[in-house]
């Protein structure tokens, strides 16, 4: 992957602390809260929230990467768990926590003559769902 500069706004999170291009369209960024689903003779919830929220960071995608920044971050994927620092749109503030990857799917479109290989992928994607721990 080529360096990125130090500017905070050429990266939009980190993955295992390495900076990962901002993405193009339909992120969502989301909060979840899990409740134990209890209710009373009423059919009045009087579950109770369970741990604490989690994120997940929903349709990531890059409409455009070269094969080697694609790789780079399927290879962190690889790894299962992985630490992210990501917005938290609940404090406006960057956070750290271990989420693991989902599904993840390109499109590939430019071929190296050479190695047959592709050079580029377009609609990159992944999400990447928050642990609890």
């Amino acid at each position: 992957m080529a360096d990125l500069s130090e500017e905070i706004y050429d990266y939009f999170i980190k993955i295992n602390g390495k900076k990962i291009p901002f993405m193009g369209r339909d992120l969502s960024l989301m909060t979840a809260t899990m409740v134990d689903s209890a209710r009373n003779a009423n059919g009045v919830m009087v579950g109770q929230k369970v741990g604490r929220d989690v994120a997940k960071l929903d349709n990531v995608v890059w409409p455009y990467l070269k094969a080697e920044t694609w790789s780079m971050i399927l290879q962190e994927c690889d790894k299962f768990f992985v630490e992210i620092e990501y917005p938290d749109m609940v404090t406006n503030s960057w956070k750290t926590r271990t989420f693991y990857c989902g599904d993840r799917t390109a499109t590939p479109w430019m071929r190296d003559h050479e190695t047959g290989l592709p050079k580029d992928y377009i609609d990159c994607k992944v999400n990447f769902i928050d642990t609890g721990a």
